[in-house]
């Protein structure tokens, strides 16, 4: 809860300890006690008006803005009129006083703003934007020295270097160097892409191992980076924005309720059918029963408790707007890497020749990869459960792109893939299994493989299910990985279709094709900077996390803190529940009120069937409310 949020509560408490001090003296007799009979109903109004001024004085400040600039008929406007109203009652000798009802009612309605507030700004989160990838600058060489340059000051066809650790500024072409680069933030695809001379790369990925010289093919404007920027402020201006319900009545509902009230106070007595003081009490019970009350707290505390409930399973929901769209989502797009899969690499299988020990081959491959710190050697060694021993280890060289050559014990130990083997003699052969295949050779022969690929997350299949069970009619994955890779890891969680090789670019292309034949809402799941876009352009966008990056998080309506993408399905439901919750609030207050209307109308509702339209039903319908926050057997 932040510094205003604890102001505003401070107030409600001490507001709601006046008042019932002052309703337990009233109770007791104590004001006419003090002040006399005749002096107590003064001394009641003064003292209510305590309460109240302290709970609602921005509420009216607000309606009296609102007034002024010509924009009245809002919950405010009709808050104060109804409650103020309730207080004009005093100037009826002959009627009881509803000073008590019109307090309770502003502080009913404060509580409920301050739990809607309270929900919004616990579920908004201040996380980093995604800008981090747009390279602050450029090398330049110039006089055989480099210049660091504004990317946009660099022009088409100009030869830039790139060191490791920095960042690819602006898309072009490989005319010197090798190295590896890390696409993941821009492709999700979690190996490491090889580039050498004659090589294109994009901008936006990281340089990891050696120095590159680029000729751009770009302007940065146009350049992969920058088209990501633009592609999340345009999908922000696209993405519609559910309007709130309750603010869509109001404009109907106060209006109509206020002349409705002034036309059953004034044209009757005009037209001779009554006193005057008659028609006025039945307009100002008309509009103390129409007061919004149970519609402006009910909702947002349903929504707050939706909200709640799924914070407590690992579910971040930044605003009510959201868990709305949500509970319609009929279809559910999937980014892989990252959010379907760990997105790390891990030893799967290791597959030796005949009369070859498995524990043998990985040992020879573990010392091999000893001295490199490349993310598939990084497995290697992660998955050897003895100690390195260095001294076993002689000359070490790398293969630039197809692997390392080692002398172990003596011998020559390769290590890589299926160019390494040819380019040494050694035979080898493929695997069945979807992954990286490294394949070990010792002295010229081939003694087996390991299969190193990016696992799928243990609930994931099951998450899956879980969305069909939900109603969910599709589950699709998108990725910009190889064909074969995402057609096993479809296969194997049994999603409905896959695309693969897909640039941002193209994923926002994808979904927005995918859009099209979506009969309700669209959500897209997944964790990168690559992601944002589609995450922003999506009707609903969820982010992992625990794992995903700051842009992703930011970009995204929900994120799953725990990285479970099994919690999706969770959501959904907690969304629907909580949406049946708000439904059966607004049919339910509409329809006492609207009966309640028609009888203070025609007289026979008195003010204490008005309080009940309002207050009773508010209570009922908060305690309704509350239903949303049990989340447990969801």
């Amino acid at each position: 809860m932040n510094k205003k949020q604890k102001k505003w509560l401070k107030r409600i408490l001490i507001a709601l300890a006046i008042f019932f001090a002052i309703m337990v003296a009233d109770h007791l007799g104590l004001l006419a006690m003090a002040f006399g009979e005749p002096g107590a109903l003064y001394a009641s109004f003064v003292l209510y008006l305590i309460p109240y001024l302290i709970a609602g004085h921005d509420v009216l400040a607000k309606a009296w803005r609102d007034i002024r600039r010509g924009e009245a008929f809002d919950e405010s406007f009709l808050m104060a009129i109804a409650t103020v109203g309730a207080f004009a009652m005093i100037l009826f000798p002959d009627t009881e006083p509803h000073m008590a009802e019109g307090a309770a009612v502003m502080l009913f309605y404060q509580v409920g703003e301050l739990f809607q507030s309270y929900a919004v700004g616990k579920s908004r989160k201040s996380i980093a934007a995604m800008m981090d990838i747009a390279p602050d600058y450029a090398n330049v060489e110039r006089d055989g020295a480099l210049e660091q340059v504004d990317p946009d000051e660099v022009a088409v066809g100009s030869v830039i270097v790139v060191k490791p650790g920095e960042r690819v500024p602006i898309d072009g072409v490989v005319v010197e160097g090798s190295s590896q680069l890390d696409t993941a933030a821009l492709t999700g695809e979690s190996m490491p892409r090889h580039v050498e001379a004659g090589a294109e790369v994009i901008s936006g990925c990281i340089n990891m191992t050696g120095l590159l010289r680029v000729r751009t093919t770009k302007l940065f404007g146009a350049s992969t980076v920058s088209r990501i920027l633009e592609l999340v402020e345009n999908a922000s201006e696209k993405k519609a924005k559910t309007e709130n319900f309750i603010t869509r009545f109001a404009r109907v509902y106060t209006p109509a309720v206020t002349f409705a009230a002034l036309a059953i106070a004034v044209i009757p007595p005009l037209l001779g059918m009554g006193a005057w003081a008659d028609w006025i009490l039945r307009g100002l019970t008309f509009l103390v029963v129409s007061c919004p009350c149970a519609l402006v707290i009910s909702v947002p505390l349903s929504f707050f408790g939706g909200i709640g409930g799924a914070s407590r399973l690992g579910i971040l929901v930044k605003g009510s707007n959201y868990l709305e769209a949500l509970s319609r989502v009929d279809t559910v797009v999937f980014d892989k890497t990252g959010t379907l899969t760990s997105g790390t690499f891990n030893v799967v299988a290791i597959h030796p020749e005949e009369s070859i020990d498995p524990d043998y081959l990985l040992d020879l491959a573990a010392h091999a990869e000893a001295f490199s710190d490349h993310p598939i050697a990084v497995s290697v060694k992660a998955a050897y459960s003895g100690k390195i021993d260095q001294a076993r280890i002689g000359k070490v060289t790398e293969e630039s792109g197809h692997g390392v050559s080692a002398q172990v014990d003596e011998h020559v130990v390769m290590v890589g893939n299926d160019k390494l083997m040819a380019a040494h003699g050694s035979s080898w052969h493929d695997c069945e299994l979807t992954g990286t295949i490294l394949h070990v050779s010792v002295d010229g022969r081939y003694i087996g493989h390991i299969v190193i690929a990016d696992v799928v997350k243990d609930d994931a299949k099951q998450a899956i299910r879980d969305l069909h069970a939900a109603g969910v009619e599709r589950c699709i994955m998108l990725t910009g990985d190889r064909e074969d890779v995402a057609a096993a890891v479809a296969k194997q969680l049994g999603l409905d279709e896959y695309h693969a090789q897909l640039l941002p670019g193209d994923k926002v292309e994808r979904v927005e094709q995918i859009m099209d034949g979506v009969r309700d809402n669209l959500a897209f799941v997944g964790d990168g900077i690559n992601d944002a876009p589609v995450l922003t352009r999506a009707d609903v966008g969820i982010a992992m996390g625990a794992m995903g990056s700051d842009a992703a998080i930011e970009a995204a309506d929900i994120v799953l803190m725990d990285d479970k993408p099994s919690n999706i399905a969770r959501a959904i439901r907690v969304a629907r529940k909580t949406m049946a919750i708000v439904w059966q609030n607004i049919v339910f207050a509409i329809g006492v009120k609207v009966i309640i209307l028609v009888l203070a109308a025609f007289g026979i509702a008195n003010m204490w069937l008005a309080v009940f339209g309002d207050v009773g039903v508010t209570v009922i319908a908060i305690i309704n409310a509350m239903r949303a926050m049990n989340v447990k057997k969801l």
